[in-house]
């Protein structure tokens, strides 16, 4: 039968001597742009290709957990480029609709 406490010993460098260890750092996965396909999808959707963006992001967030991010990058980049086509068609038929309503809008409405 042992008696507590037990002695332990606790190795440790002398002074003035540092230890140093080679730890990789790796690169930060790719960007998957979700919330900004997702405010596409749901706000500025022409064409379908706010979905298409929101598609392409899911599939990059999913390379990126598979430690794809050749797969990543490529979906990623697929991604941003229709979510700036659609956000730019949103913004233009946005505008568009705005302004023909305050033109062609008074042409319609009687006065008694």
């Amino acid at each position: 039968m042992q008696s507590y406490p037990q002695h332990t010993s606790i190795n440790m460098l002398p002074p003035g001597q540092v230890v140093t260890a080679d730890i990789p750092i790796s690169p930060p996965p790719p960007k998957d742009f979700v919330l900004w396909s997702l405010f596409n999808f749901v706000l500025c959707n022409p064409f379908c290709l706010g979905f298409c963006a929101l598609s392409y992001s899911i599939k990059s967030r999913d390379r990126i957990i598979a430690q794809d991010f050749l797969g990543a990058d490529k979906y990623g980049r697929s991604a941003k480029i229709l979510n700036i086509i659609a956000l730019c068609l949103g913004v233009l038929v946005t505008i568009l609709s705005i302004v023909l309503v305050t033109l062609y809008l008074p042409l319609y409405v009687t006065h008694p």
